[in-house]
């Protein structure tokens, strides 16, 4: 039995080329047993399709809080409360400041003013981004908010540079997920 048999995941997905990198991390969330509930961003429906999600899920994707499937008040709210874990994955320099500065002007930033449930962010974007005192600083005060992170790693970056921004493999967020709800 699974660590993850039967939780319930809220997996954010926002708009960078490495969402494709979520899709085989909702895949092996749903083989390890976990229920997962998939918000995209506006940025993440031009990297990926909400297809895509709902096939490996089962369950409809999430993009708007203005027409609730989940709880009458909004998605924030339904969605919200179900949750056991909140990752997000990518997790861009974009999303980052919203979350560091209370932002919520979509329904993914709103989750994150709305769940009560430890959250998981998997950073990712460009090298040059990604050294930014700006964006080391959402990082840190996101971190200080007890967010935990997955550091990026360090590679190929789709822009063609090498270095660090990769966003954290698969196998590696899931680890991290697990440990988290065991």
């Amino acid at each position: 039995m699974s660590a993850l048999d039967g939780r319930e995941i809220l997996l954010g997905i926002a708009g960078g080329v490495a969402a494709y990198k979520a899709a085989e991390l909702t895949s092996r969330l749903v083989q390890s047993g976990a229920h997962v509930s998939v918000v995209l961003t506006e940025a993440a429906t031009h990297f990926i399709g909400a297809t895509t999600f709902e096939a490996l899920t089962g369950r409809p994707v999430h993009t708007d809080g203005f027409r609730p499937r989940e709880h009458f008040q909004g998605e924030h709210i339904g969605l919200a409360r179900r949750a056991e874990l909140f990752v997000v994955a990518p997790a861009t320099a974009d999303y980052l400041a919203k979350v560091a500065n209370g932002f919520a002007n979509d329904l993914l930033s709103t989750l994150a003013l709305t769940v009560t449930c430890p959250a998981l962010f998997a950073p990712a974007m460009n090298a040059d981004m990604w050294a930014k005192p700006s964006v080391q600083r959402n990082v840190s005060r996101v971190r200080d908010d007890g967010v935990q992170i997955v550091d990026p790693g360090s590679g190929w970056l789709s822009c063609g540079q090498v270095g660090p921004g990769r966003m954290a493999e698969p196998a590696e967020i899931l680890a991290d997920i697990e440990r988290l709800l065991s």
